[in-house]
């Protein structure tokens, strides 16, 4: 069953022409940034690093998450989670820079939080998220990538291969 599921699933998906589009308008940004920021918690969290060093390595744009531990504290300490990532993006995000986020749920204030900072900052934001149709960060980005389940390992797995195939169509170039 698992296996029909993710089958049937990202089959429905990728058939969508409305993720070709949006691939394609992905693309166009992460070629134009100067810096990609990834955001994320928890398991979104393990994907932004991971997608940071190979957006790093492979396209050799400079890259960051939030997602050393020493980091994480020192300023939820200080500005409280809600408010964390958002301080981070204000202090190191410019205009012509990237943010891509990504929450499973979309409702997550601390993400929430860092796309409205970074957008005032004058930079381009892509979402990832997934659950309800009705989450906060499913509309938020300039691209957004919505998966409809609610099945921890679905959406996330989808984001992943979403960054993946921006990665690979880019690098191929």
């Amino acid at each position: 069953m698992p296996l029909k599921l993710y089958k049937d699933t990202f089959n429905r998906w990728f058939d969508d022409p409305a993720i070709q589009q949006e691939l394609n308008a992905a693309c166009d940004l992460v070629a134009a940034s100067n810096k990609i920021f990834f955001l994320g918690n928890g398991g979104s969290n393990s994907i932004s690093g991971h997608m940071m060093e190979d957006y790093g390595k492979m396209l050799r744009k400079r890259t960051m998450s939030f997602s050393d531990p020493s980091l994480i504290t020192c300023y939820a300490n200080d500005y409280g989670y809600e408010r964390a990532m958002a301080e981070y993006v204000k202090l190191h995000a410019d205009s012509g820079d990237l943010l891509i986020a990504i929450s499973s749920s979309g409702k997550s204030p601390n993400i929430l939080n860092a796309v409205a900072e970074f957008q005032s900052i004058g930079g381009k934001v892509i979402t990832l998220s997934g659950f309800g149709a009705d989450n906060f960060l499913r509309t938020k980005g300039d691209v957004n990538f919505y998966c409809d389940a609610s099945n921890y390992g679905l959406v996330e797995c989808f984001h992943q291969v979403i960054l993946h195939m921006i990665l690979d169509r880019l690098y191929a170039h």
